[in-house]
Parts: structure tokens; C-alpha cells; sequence
């Protein structure tokens, strides 16, 4: 056994697992990293954390015993399990699946808008993971509003096949060769057609409601919004959640309402500074597969509304599974 803290991660092969996967494997300071088997995961296979290989276990009270921290990346069935298997332990939680937010002794973590000063002690046990959009927007609306105080919001979420998981992914790219192949199309995951369409809502029969999504994001960043620290109390903004016929990736259309006509040269160098990259004029504007493997936000296409002198239009794109795992790895590092 190691003599020294580890984090055990419990959904190795799915998305959000292999991203924690790699940026532990590619990032300082390391810690080591064992992997276990989510429910319809297969236990005792070889793989590979970086270089190292490493043999997937089980997920049992003992593969969770002595471990720092452990992250909820998997099923839901498994991370229910996982939590029970973690009580007597008393081992901290990091929660990517957000299977335990309800929880009493939850608490929603957001590194990125945390003010550095902010402690979570012994109380916090369970650490869930903001919904990476919430955390996007709360990175974007607090850096405007400590600058240029707002006066409202409205964005519009484009989600991507990804916000459903692996499966998510694969019917949409099923869906896609069965158009062009003019076969009956699948539909478990959205009960009907994504493929080279655009939702909003899913089908009656599709297992998660787009709607369930839409309420998670808006929950959590109200949450952020309100946490201390650079830019507190910015208004939070009306939502609508939209699927779109990507696999990766967040995009969001952004238009904001300032207290005063705004200068749009002062926001863009205003936000440029951090975790925010700003695509100028004279630059493509950020897409969902250029930001890809890339940590933070991209914005770009700030433009003034032409029938509002106190309103601007922005466009951000984010990767939700970067953002999710670099979170994740951060919390863990305070932690171990």
C-alpha cells in the first residue's frame, strides 16, 4: 500500500474518467491514481494511467480503503455505491456525476470562481462539481460585472451529445451513418432525432429530460454567482438550454444588459486575463471543436446590440469535460 495519500477514481473508462486520466497523468504536482470499474465497466483489465500501467479493480470497500479522496466519475448506480462504501471510511468525496448533490453535507465546488481565500473544512466532505456551463457563465458573468456592472443577462446553452455521456455520443454518431444509409435511426438516449437537428426537449420516452439539465445549470450558478469574492452578485441570467447535433463541446449566445453604455474595447481587455481567452475583432470567433482539449473559456463576436446602446452581444465556447475534470483534479490537490 502507498505510504503516502492517493485518490481512487470509480468510472475509469467513462468520458469524464479518461479526462481525470490524463490531466493527472500530463500535470504537476501528480498523485497516483487508481482506477476501478463502474458498473458495466470490466474489473481486472490492463490499462494505463500516462506511462504507468495500472490493473482496473473492483469496486469494493477495500479498493476504497486508505484512499485521499475519491472521485464519482462512473454510473450513477456505481456512484450511489461508492458513497455508501465511502460512509465508515469517512473519505472525502469529489462527485462528477452529481449523485450527491442533495446531500446535507454537499458542497458545490467551482475552483475556477472560488475566491483564493475561501477554506472548506472537515464539514465538507462530499465536494460536487459544478455543471461546467454554470461554471463557464459564472467565470464570464462575475469577470464583466466586477469591471461593468450588469444589469441582466439572457444566454442560450447549446449543449452537445456529450452532456449524456458515452452513450450520448454513440447514438448520435449511430444516428448519423443510419440517415445516410436510410435505416431506421436509434433513439434510447434522446427518443428522436439529433442528427443534423436542433432540440428543444427530448423525446417523452428519453430516459433524462433536456429540461433536468437546464434546472442543474441555473441551480448551480446562482450558487456561483452568489459565492464571496471578484464580481459577487452579478445578476443571474435567464436560460434555455438547447441540444445540438455536436458531440463536444459547450457554445452559448450571450447578451447582456449593462448599467451603463458599455465601451466594448474596455470589456474585452477587461475579461482577458486568467482562465478567459478574448478572440478580438480581428480573430475566428471560439467553436466548440477549437476549444476542445483546452481548460477555461474562450469569447469572441462582441458586438453592440443595434437596438440597445447599454447591450452587447458575446459568443463563448467551452470544453464541459475539460472544465469538469480540471476542476475536479484541482479539488482534489487542495485536498490530498
Amino acid at each position: 500500500m502507498s505510504k503516502s495519500p492517493f485518490a481512487v477514481l470509480v468510472g475509469s473508462e467513462s468520458l469524464l474518467g479518461r479526462e481525470i486520466r490524463d490531466i493527472v497523468a500530463t500535470s504537476e504536482p501528480g498523485f497516483e491514481l487508481r482506477l476501478i470499474a463502474a458498473h458495466g465497466e470490466e474489473a481486472g483489465r490492463l490499462t494505463r494511467v500516462g506511462d504507468e500501467p495500472v490493473t482496473v479493480g473492483d469496486l469494493d470497500a477495500g479498493n476504497l480503503s486508505g484512499a485521499g479522496v475519491v472521485f464519482l466519475a462512473g454510473s450513477p448506480a456505481s456512484s450511489q455505491k461508492a458513497l455508501e462504501l465511502a460512509e465508515d471510511e469517512g473519505t472525502a468525496i469529489i462527485d462528477l456525476t452529481h449523485a450527491s448533490e442533495e446531500r446535507p453535507d454537499a458542497r458545490l465546488r467551482a475552483p475556477l470562481v472560488e475566491a483564493p481565500e475561501e477554506e472548506f473544512g472537515e464539514d465538507s466532505r462530499i465536494h460536487v462539481i459544478a455543471h461546467p456551463a454554470a461554471m463557464a457563465l459564472a467565470l464570464l458573468l462575475r469577470r464583466i460585472h466586477a469591471n461593468h456592472p450588469l444589469r441582466r443577462a439572457v444566454v442560450q446553452i447549446f449543449a452537445p451529445a456529450s452532456e449524456q455521456g458515452k452513450a450520448g455520443v454513440e447514438e448520435l454518431q449511430r444516428q448519423t451513418i443510419s440517415l445516410l444509409s436510410f435505416k431506421p435511426l436509434p433513439h434510447d438516449v434522446f427518443d428522436t432525432q439529433l442528427s443534423f437537428n436542433m432540440l428543444a426537449r427530448y423525446g417523452e420516452a428519453a430516459p433524462v429530460a433536456l429540461e433536468d439539465t437546464e434546472l442543474r445549470i441555473e441551480r448551480h450558478l446562482a450558487t456561483l454567482l452568489d459565492l464571496p469574492g471578484e464580481g459577487q452578485g452579478a445578476p443571474l441570467a435567464s436560460l434555455r438550454v438547447i441540444q445540438a447535433p455536436v458531440f463536444h463541446g459547450y457554445t452559448f449566445g450571450i447578451w447582456a444588459e449593462f448599467e451603463n453604455s458599455p465601451d466594448l474595447e474596455a470589456v474585452e481587455i477587461s475579461l482577458a486575463e486568467g482562465n478567459i481567452e478574448v478572440r478580438g475583432g480581428e480573430f475566428e470567433p471560439p467553436t466548440n471543436v477549437g476549444q476542445a482539449g483546452q481548460g477555461g473559456i474562450a469569447v469572441g463576436a462582441i458586438a453592440p446590440d443595434r437596438n440597445h446602446a447599454d447591450a452587447l452581444w458575446l459568443w463563448m465556447a467551452a470544453d464541459n469535460y475539460r472544465l469538469a475534470a480540471e476542476s475536479a483534479v484541482a479539488v482534489a490537490r487542495q485536498l490530498l
